[in-house]
This record gives structure tokens, C-alpha cells and sequence, in this order.
């Protein structure tokens, strides 16, 4: 039986050394992961976290390979929202415009 290695799974592979030094969170990262806790808590539950991995998983290979990890996180939390009928793209869209908008007038 002769399995695909799938492009997140690189246990194994000789990929060099990983850097395991601590670096300060950024407020953007510390968001996500925020909004990834609420999401998934029984208070909220729209969906389990186990759904953001097989979210992160269904990406492209380009997305994958190119995409910081946290916006990975963060277009799979907006994939699953999507999925779950939560919130439509539109909405989505709308909002993230909104938002766009009010930060380049504070600027």
C-alpha cells in the first residue's frame, strides 16, 4: 500500500535545525488566538477545534507553503465560520472593508 505524504506531514524529513527560541507574541497573533478560544468554547461552540486542523490540512499547496501561521489560523477560522453558516463572505468582506476603511482614516 503505497501512501502520499501530505504537505503538513514532515515528521521525519531532514529539514534542518528548529529554531525553539521564545519570541514575544504580537498583538495580531494573540488575536487570532483569542478569537480561535471563544470560537470554540462551549459558551460559543461553533465548531471543535479539531475542525481548524482539517481546515489548515484542505489548503493549497501554495497556501500552505506561503501563508504565516497564524494567517493560516486565520482564513481557516474564517473558512469554518463560512461553513457553518456563522457568517456569509459577504459579511465578512464588509466587515474586513469596514474596518480597512476606519484604519486608513486614523492614519
Amino acid at each position: 500500500m503505497t501512501s502520499e505524504r501530505a504537505m503538513h506531514d514532515i515528521g521525519g524529513l531532514d529539514l534542518g535545525p528548529i529554531d525553539r527560541s521564545e519570541h514575544p507574541r504580537t498583538l495580531y497573533e494573540l488575536r487570532v488566538d483569542a478569537i480561535l478560544m471563544l470560537l470554540t468554547s462551549p459558551g460559543c461552540g461553533a465548531f471543535k477545534v479539531d475542525a481548524l486542523r482539517r481546515a489548515i490540512e484542505e489548503f493549497s499547496q501554495d497556501d500552505y507553503d506561503h501563508l504565516p501561521y497564524y494567517d493560516r489560523w486565520l482564513q481557516a477560522l474564517t473558512n469554518l465560520l463560512v461553513e457553518q453558516q456563522v457568517l456569509n463572505r459577504a459579511e465578512i468582506d464588509a466587515r474586513v472593508a469596514m474596518i480597512t476603511e476606519e484604519l486608513a482614516h486614523e492614519h
